[in-house]
């Protein structure tokens, strides 16, 4: 714009401070949508339904506060550092310590309803009210930091690595520091040994007070990558008439047109199925280790794959990008994740290693979806502002955020219905009695039959549903290059 200073060019600095975003999100998210679930089945002892149902409730909450958090975004102002940075810095604090409110073990002894409601109301504060005015900034500002789509392409890949890295210190470092593996008794408490070798058969039990300090490191550890991301990257599109318009643009209309938009409803439909598939996945192995394996320690080793993984999915990414568009080759990796669950749900292996080889074949699928993913919702905000004439990043930023919760909540809701219809025994998990051989089967069952389907329908909605192939997002490119820049000269 006339009058501005000159910004610096976009560059590492920018991805690496995108990456650390990420990664401060994920020291909460992913220690939720991964082991919320199992701390209060094993060491809370709320029922799994329950808790399901907790976390799904608490996603019609964030109907209202992502979409508000959306628009108080949109109609921000911009300041020295930008539009969408300053939340960073602003509620990091309260993110991180809401997130460690959630896991106080202390308070297991509690009666059952004082349980379900301290769950209920510190998984709003975390969830609904702080994670939200962190989040939907943080995902909006992918789009003011640069409108090239190779840069938009950089940063989604770099966010998703951020995500990736969080993902696996926490996969990796709970499972390794919380479980205990202890005898496994009988019904009369008695040890119980393998018929075969003699050895004593074991049970992997969570430890609630090693979580709860875990809780508080990750915390603490999400506050300093926040910060990270504020000071490093550096907001540069705006859109003045965006802006003024967005004054007088009222929530109704916003919806109005977010439904007219065929773009935002199918990359919304697709990311409830992403993660209704992506969570089960992730949240089941926190099962399938402990109760089907009888070793929960060994669930790092899930973690290790899904990281190689994702690390091949970083590499062949771009370029896949660059030559056939990101719906296309998003389309193709979902089916190959989706085939690879389904044929480990078909073999059944009893070797850990054949679990994890395959585990890491979906994850590699999934993967380059993961790379591309916020890349998409950057097309869909380009293909809103030329649809509507207004600039909303903030709002549709905040209904795929309210999309990507319904699936967390609906991961969870499901994951707990189907536990405790398969009639998981929590109070078994942590006596060491260990579950029954067709609660262990409808265990391994839910793992992967839930992820294969959830993935090939993914496939079918960005194939059929979604609109903006290749051709279309680079005219779309091309249409908003002129009119940004007419709107800077005048």
């Amino acid at each position: 714009m006339t009058g501005q200073k000159q910004v610096k060019p976009f560059g590492i600095k920018d991805k690496l401070g995108y990456l650390f975003g990420d990664f401060g999100n994920d020291f909460t998210f992913i220690l939720s949508s991964s082991f919320l679930l199992k701390f209060y089945t094993d060491v809370m002892g709320v029922e799994a339904a329950v808790v399901g149902i907790v976390m799904m409730v608490a996603r019609f909450v964030d109907a209202f506060t992502d979409v508000a958090m959306g628009r108080i975004c949109d109609r921000s102002k911009h300041t020295a550092h930008g539009k969408f940075k300053p939340w960073i810095r602003r509620m990091c604090g309260p993110v991180a310590i809401a997130s460690f409110l959630i896991y106080q073990s202390s308070l297991a002894g509690l009666p059952m309803a004082a349980k379900i409601a301290y769950l209920f109301v510190t998984y709003i504060l975390w969830g609904s009210v702080f994670y939200t005015s962190i989040n939907i900034p943080y995902g909006s500002m992918a789009s003011a930091i640069s409108e090239d789509p190779g840069d938009r392409q950089s940063l989604s890949t770099f966010r998703t690595m951020g995500g990736m890295l969080a993902g696996a210190v926490v996969s990796v470092g709970v499972p390794t520091l919380v479980y205990d593996n202890i005898a496994k008794l009988d019904a009369a408490g008695n040890p119980l040994f393998d018929a075969e070798t003699g050895e004593a058969l074991t049970v992997s039990v969570m430890n609630g007070g090693k979580f709860t300090l875990i809780a508080g490191v990750f915390s603490v550890l999400a506050v300093v990558c926040y910060l990270l991301c504020f000071y490093l990257t550096t907001e540069r599109v705006k859109s003045v008439a965006s802006v003024e318009v967005q004054q007088n643009n009222s929530v109704l209309t916003m919806l109005k047109n977010a439904v007219k938009n065929r773009a935002l409803i199918s990359i919304i439909a697709a990311s409830i199925v992403m993660l209704l598939a992506q969570l089960t996945m992730q949240q089941m192995v926190n099962y399938v280790f402990p109760d089907y394996y009888g070793d929960g320690k060994k669930q790092g080793i899930a973690t290790i794959a899904m990281g190689a993984g994702m690390m091949i999915a970083a590499v062949i990414a771009k370029p896949l990008v660059k030559k056939f568009g990101k719906a296309e080759i998003s389309v193709v990796s979902n089916l190959f994740a989706g085939v690879g669950s389904f044929v480990l749900f078909l073999i059944r292996p009893q070797s850990i290693w054949v679990y994890v080889a395959f585990q890491a074949v979906a994850w590699l699928g999934l993967g380059v979806f993961s790379m591309v993913s916020w890349a998409l919702i950057t097309d869909v905000i380009d293909y809103s502002e030329i649809k509507n004439g207004i600039r909303e990043d903030g709002s549709v930023y905040a209904l795929y955020s309210f999309a990507r919760k319904l699936g967390q909540a609906a991961s969870s809701g499901l994951s707990g219905a189907l536990l405790t219809m398969i009639g998981y025994d929590e109070a078994a998990a942590t006596a060491g009695l260990g579950q029954t051989d067709p609660v262990r089967e409808g265990i391994f069952n839910i793992s992967t039959l839930v992820p294969a389907v959830g993935f090939v329908l993914l496939a079918l909605i960005l194939w059929f549903w979604y609109p903006l192939k290749k051709k279309v997002v680079d005219r779309n490119v091309e249409i908003l290059r002129e009119k940004h820049a007419q709107e800077r000269a005048e």
